[in-house]
C-alpha cells in the first residue's frame, strides 16, 4: 500500500537501513513503585510492517513507546533499530531514523502548517542552516501526500484534530525515517479522520509501531498485535489469532463476540454489556 512519493521519500534515504525493530527484555520501573511499568517485553517489527500495541489503560503501552523513541531510558533491556541501540544514539541521530506522532498535536504558537512540517527537516541540518529548495520541495510533497497542501499557510492551531494529525504525519515523513512510532494517533478524532489517518500510516512505506485503544481499528490496520497487561506481553500474533473472546474477558474484563467480517476478512469485536434485569411489572 505505497504511493509513488513514498518510495522517493523513504526508500534510499538511510543508507540501506530497513527499519527492522527488535525489542529485547525491555523493562522500565520507578523506584519504590512496587512493580515495573513495562516488564521484560520482547517485540519485533519487520521492515514495512505495521505493529499495534493494545491493552487496557495502564497496561504500559505509552511507557513502552517512550522507551523505544527515547524520552524514557529503559531500566533493563534494549530497543534495536537495524541492530543499533536506540537508547545509545544521540537525539539528533535517532531523529534521522525514527519519527514520532504524539496523541494530540500541540498547538504551536504562530507557526503555519508548512513551518510545523518543515521542522521535520531539522535532524538533517545544522541549527543555523536555512531551508533549501530541496527541503521546501520535500515539505510540499509531504503536505500533498497527506492531503493538507491547501492548508500549508494556515496557522497550525486553527486546524481540526484530524488535520493536525495528518500534518504531524507529514512532519514525520519529511524526517525520512525508517521507523514511525505513533501513540494513539486516532485519539479524539471522529470516525472519518480515524480511518483516514490509519490508512495514511499504512501507506507510508515505513515500519510502524502504534498504540491503539480501538480493537476493531487495530484488527483491520495492523499486521500483528501485541497485547499488554500489567506491563507484560500476554499475547502476540496476527489479529485473527490474538483477538478472542477469552482474551478480551481475561485482559479487559468484558464479554464480547469475535467474528470474521465478511467484507474485510478482519476479526470484528462486538461488546456485550451486562444489562440489569427489568423490574417486574406491578400486578394488575
Amino acid at each position: 500500500m505505497t504511493g509513488d512519493m513514498t518510495g522517493d521519500m523513504t526508500g534510499d534515504m538511510n543508507g540501506g537501513m530497513t527499519g527492522e525493530l527488535r525489542v529485547h527484555g525491555l523493562s522500565y520501573e520507578i523506584a519504590g513503585r512496587g512493580r515495573p511499568l513495562v516488564d521484560s517485553v520482547d517485540l519485533t517489527a519487520a521492515p514495512g510492517e505495521t505493529v499495534g500495541l493494545v491493552g487496557p489503560n495502564g497496561s504500559g503501552k505509552t511507557t513502552l513507546l517512550r522507551c523505544v523513541y527515547g524520552t524514557l531510558r529503559p531500566t533493563a533491556g534494549r530497543a534495536l533499530l537495524d541492530g543499533d541501540d536506540l537508547t545509545a544514539m544521540a537525539p539528533k541521530a535517532r531523529a534521522r531514523r525514527l519519527a514520532t506522532v504524539p496523541q494530540d498535536g500541540q498547538a504551536v504558537f504562530e507557526l503555519t502548517v508548512h513551518e510545523v512540517v518543515a521542522m521535520g527537516r531539522s535532524p538533517h541540518k545544522r541549527f543555523w542552516e536555512a531551508d533549501t529548495a530541496a527541503d521546501t520541495e520535500l515539505v510540499g510533497e509531504a503536505l500533498e501526500r497527506v492531503g493538507v497542501a491547501d492548508l500549508a499557510h494556515r496557522p497550525f492551531p486553527s486546524l481540526s484534530g484530524g488535520e493536525r494529525q495528518r500534518a504531524l504525519v507529514a512532519r514525520a515523513l519529511v524526517q525520512r525515517p525508517t521507523l514511525v512510532v505513533l501513540d494513539e494517533p486516532t485519539n479524539h478524532l471522529d470516525i472519518r479522520y480515524q480511518l483516514e489517518v490509519l490508512s495514511l500510516v499504512r501507506q507510508l512505506g515505513t515500519t510502524n509501531l502504534l498504540a491503539l485503544h480501538d480493537l476493531n481499528l487495530a484488527a483491520y490496520y495492523c499486521d500483528r498485535l501485541y497485547v499488554l497487561d500489567g506491563g507484560r506481553v500476554v499475547a502476540s500474533g496476527a489479529p485473527k489469532e490474538v483477538l478472542t473472546a477469552e482474551l478480551l474477558s481475561r485482559v479487559w474484563g468484558v464479554t464480547a463476540e469475535v467474528s470474521t467480517h465478511p467484507t474485510t476478512g478482519a476479526p470484528t469485536v462486538v461488546y456485550l454489556p451486562d444489562r440489569p434485569s427489568a423490574p417486574p411489572l406491578p400486578a394488575s
